[in-house]
């Protein structure tokens, strides 16, 4: 569509920088009086793909996966703390404890696309997760997020049951991976520049300014 610019977000609700740099883009947007001008769609990427529903503990998770000690990985959660803050997030790391599957997600997220609520749906997701402490790999829990952007609970649910759906999101994944996609977030602009990880907020103004100057 002329004078859009079509914006892919490789993400995981796991991930704290992909709410961060999200909201960073969003506030780009609404600086620059972009609303409207700007389509966002959203593209699966697990990172723990293995991780069962009931999860493992956050801090651990990173001591283990990232190598931190206790010490740092607390020091990360009171940084990415005061960086959402900034841009309007709130990460509530007493009541988010765990790291889960986050497969159901993704499947929803595709289903919420279909229906015009792909974006509302994620950030209730990650609000869910970090902001509220709630289980998103629950499915009881997912689809009470469902109902409160205003999609068909059972029509969430059959999607869920549906095995499509999951081979479906399993070759969106190869798809990413295949086109070198490792790290999340990762945004691509109009096919081309990617960025990865959450940017500045004026570097979104930067890039956003550079493709909707008039040609």
């Amino acid at each position: 569509m002329e004078g859009i610019v079509k914006v892919d977000i490789i993400s995981d609700v796991m991930c704290p920088w992909c709410i961060v740099g999200y909201k960073r883009l969003e506030t780009a947007i609404n600086e620059m009086g972009l609303q409207g001008k700007v389509q966002i769609e959203w593209h699966p990427f697990e990172l723990n793909p293995n991780e069962t529903e009931e999860g493992e503990d956050s801090r651990k998770h990173m001591e283990r996966k990232y190598a931190m000690t206790p010490k740092e990985s607390r020091e990360f959660q009171t940084q990415i703390t005061s960086l959402a803050k900034e841009v309007g997030f709130t990460f509530d790391f007493d009541k988010c404890t765990r790291i889960v599957n986050s497969r159901d997600c993704h499947i929803l997220l595709q289903f919420a696309k279909e229906h015009g609520r792909q974006t509302e749906l994620k950030i209730r997701f990650f609000t869910a997760h970090f902001s509220e402490g709630k289980n998103v790999a629950d499915r009881k829990q997912l689809l009470k997020e469902v109902e409160a952007v205003d999609l068909n609970a059972e029509e969430a649910y059959a999607r869920l049951n549906d095995e499509s759906a999951v081979d479906q999101l399993r070759e969106e994944e190869r798809h990413w991976q295949q086109a070198g996609i490792t790290a999340v977030p990762t945004m691509i602009f109009n096919g081309l520049p990617r960025l990865i990880g959450a940017q500045p907020v004026d570097e979104y103004k930067r890039l956003l300014k550079r493709l909707t100057a008039k040609k």
